[in-house]
């Protein structure tokens, strides 16, 4: 039978499923049981239990190691991290944070956890912080830059660096999406004043729910190990003889997570290596595409490379695209625009824009201590939207073959070839 060139057309490219939702808890094996299993068995699942061995302790060391820095934290969440980071660096009323248009609500919210006012600044090609907008955010209220390494992607961190040490700036990275990363040799979370990472189970690495913050700065750890523990003086582990206590949290992580994290953890290198590979032979094969412009990466040796992304002309002609690949077998999407509110773009979160805190009456932007006035708008980032509203985003994933490789080629490949 003959096949004419309208039905070739539309036979898609790929018919099977695309690549698993999760990085992390694919690779679950035999060593996460036996790690978990261990603590259940011991019978101490909270780490100030007395046990000596503390599997929290043991995370702790390991990204001590990875990172080649002073001091780590392990806490409950990606989140729980960066508020402990920020409150750990002093940071607090009548300051004002930078943060990025394109991340995840949780960093912008983490600064108003921590009672400071968070200054929304564009992205560039990168999608990540623009250098260039964050000098021009800076007001006498600016204590901290809080650059996020979004999807895997380094930001420009010896830009971001220069402007804050010319400015007396703390800098906190968000590393979250970014876990294995590194930029220009040095691994993501040790550039900064702190570094803050995620292991909820849409991360590269998952504890089910966890973080760590990570710092060469003893203040800034000393801080956050206050605040992550409403009773962190009175366990009788309080080394921290020039730091008082004050009210804390209860953000501790729990053995039982710190056992799935350590063992997920350790292989870090080997998942992203993976990632790696399969991101570059794509590259190689969509970058001479005329229709697409690839996303810029700081770092490409830096990638964590579990997402590819790259613009279209407009906004009009990426959903075309999307509309295409979809209909060859690849999912995807225009990052602006994948059918819900997309809580990672500045415009999408609501009590932020509105500026509306737990209390009407004390929020970080009316309370005495802000002589501020930032001012939020949802068009206040242009050319964050235009990049975003261009954007296509495919997932990767460390167990793609050849074949699957080949087909988002192929795929990317026809879809600019209908665009013609």
């Amino acid at each position: 039978m003959t096949v004419n060139n309208e039905q070739a057309e539309h036979t898609p490219v790929r018919t099977k499923p695309w690549v698993p939702t999760f990085l992390s808890s694919e690779e679950f094996s035999e060593v996460e049981k036996q790690y978990v299993m261990k603590v259940i068995d011991n019978k101490h699942v909270f780490r100030y239990s007395g046990k000596k061995d503390s599997e929290a302790a043991q995370l702790e060391k390991l990204y001590r190691d990875r990172l080649n820095i002073k001091h780590c934290l392990a806490v409950n969440a990606g989140t729980s991290a960066l508020i402990s980071a920020l409150i750990g660096a002093g940071i607090g009323p009548g300051d004002e944070v930078i943060v990025p248009a394109y991340t995840y609500i949780a960093s912008a919210s983490a600064v108003l956890i921590a009672r400071a006012v968070p200054v929304i600044v564009e992205c560039d090609d990168s999608l990540t912080l623009d250098p260039n907008a964050i000098e021009a955010a800076i007001t006498p209220y600016t204590k901290a830059i809080l650059p996020v390494h979004m999807k895997g992607i380094p930001c420009q961190m010896d830009e971001i660096m220069a402007i804050a040490r010319k400015h007396n700036l703390i800098v906190i990275e968000d590393v979250a999406q970014a876990n294995g990363g590194s930029y220009k040799g040095k691994q993501l979370g040790s550039i900064g004043d702190a570094g803050c990472f995620s292991f909820q189970q849409y991360k590269l690495i998952t504890s089910g729910e966890g973080g760590m913050v990570a710092t060469n700065n003893d203040t800034i750890y000393a801080r956050a190990c206050v605040y992550h523990d409403s009773a962190y003086g009175f366990w009788g582990i309080n080394e921290f003889e020039n730091v008082t206590l004050f009210p804390g949290e209860n953000y501790r992580m729990s053995e039982i997570n710190a056992a799935l994290g350590l063992a997920q953890s350790e292989r870090i290198d080997t998942v992203v290596a993976k990632l790696r590979n399969n991101k570059s032979k794509i590259v190689a094969g969509i970058k001479d595409i005329p229709q697409i412009q690839l996303q810029r990466v700081p770092d490409p040796e830096g990638d964590v490379s579990y997402s590819l992304n790259f613009f279209l002309k407009d906004a009009e002609t990426a959903e075309k695209f999307a509309s295409l690949l979809v209909r060859e077998g690849i999912p995807c999407g225009t990052i602006n625009n994948n059918g819900f509110a997309d809580r990672h773009i500045y415009k999408n979160w609501t009590y932020i824009m509105e500026k509306r805190g737990a209390s009407e009456q004390d929020t970080p932007w009316n309370c005495q201590s802000y002589k501020g006035n930032v001012q939020y708008s949802v068009d206040m980032c242009p050319n964050t939207l235009d990049w975003l509203s261009r954007a296509i985003s495919i997932s990767l994933h460390q167990s793609m073959s050849e074949e699957d490789c080949q087909d988002a080629i192929n795929a990317i490949q026809k879809a600019a070839s209908f665009l013609d």
